[in-house]
């Protein structure tokens, strides 16, 4: 990276405990994940294999290996957990995590009914073994509006307390759902209500699939918020976003806002770039 003498939000060096960027494969080739990974791998520290991607993945093992060597954990989509629960079959997921060396696990509820105590018990059963990230929200739009922002910080802390390293706010991979309404636009009460619930913000990873989310919430929360969902592609512009490199972000973290550089006197001669 090019050195400078720019005065910049400073950034946590990996491994962090907050800051964090996950991002999102949602089948990816296998070369394409490999090579895009290995130019940003500074810039991210987790990796969720969407939904239930990784069954039907052929490349899973290439793609698990580049993220070895990267040194940056990965994990499945929270879907993938669920379907196994409705199928009753908790312990083969388990062991599908241990077997293919899974750092983290993820357990939601997004789309099957699962009582606050049951997904209690399994982050516990999780807890032994991995680290667990939970998500609170629903993938269906109209059921998470109808979802109180005290529920949501009730679930949270429920989340928490049973054993949850951390809680995802629902987003979807679309923006379109949890923490935003069908339509894309931002819940901001209930980001709010979240925001100032006492709840620890290191303790919490906004999904933010698109630059609108993930603006907001470094400028709500300062650069050192937990972000996923992110396409690999995005990875250089949210890190730019983070550091008010970006118009988006440009005066967020400015303590002492530089006056511009005056224009070059009228008799002086011009160099134009080549």
């Amino acid at each position: 990276m090019l050195s400078n003498a720019l005065s910049l939000p400073p950034r946590d060096a990996k491994p962090r405990d907050r800051g964090l960027t996950m991002v999102i494969d949602s089948g990816l080739p296998t070369s394409y994940f490999s090579d895009a990974l290995t130019s940003v791998a500074e810039h991210v520290d987790l990796v969720k294999f969407g939904w239930g991607t990784s069954l039907v993945t052929p490349g899973l093992p290439a793609k698990i290996e580049t993220l070895r060597a990267l040194g940056i954990d990965f994990f499945f989509g929270g879907t993938l957990f669920e379907k196994h629960i409705a199928q009753g079959r908790f312990d083969d997921y388990r062991e599908l995590c241990r077997r293919v060396g899974c750092t983290h696990v993820e357990v939601s509820d997004g789309t099957i009914d699962l009582a606050s105590n049951d997904k209690g018990a399994y982050i516990r059963k999780l807890a032994d073994d991995f680290t667990v990230l939970s998500e609170v929200g629903y993938k269906d739009g109209d059921r998470s509006e109808r979802l109180s922002p005290s529920r949501w910080v009730e679930f949270i802390e429920s989340d928490l307390e049973a054993g949850a390293s951390l809680v995802i706010t629902e987003a979807r991979e679309s923006g379109t759902s949890g923490i935003c309404r069908p339509d894309g636009r931002l819940r901001i009460g209930l980001i709010e209500d979240i925001l100032t619930s006492g709840i620890p913000v290191d303790r919490l990873l906004f999904e933010a699939p698109g630059k609108t989310l993930q603006s907001h919430f470094i400028g709500r929360v300062g650069p050192w918020a937990n972000l996923g969902n992110i396409a690999i592609t995005d990875v250089i512009g949210l890190e730019t976003l983070r550091l008010g490199l970006r118009s988006d972000t440009f005066t967020c973290f400015d303590e002492h806002p530089v006056t511009p550089a005056a224009a070059p006197d009228a008799g002086q001669p011009r160099v134009r770039a080549a």
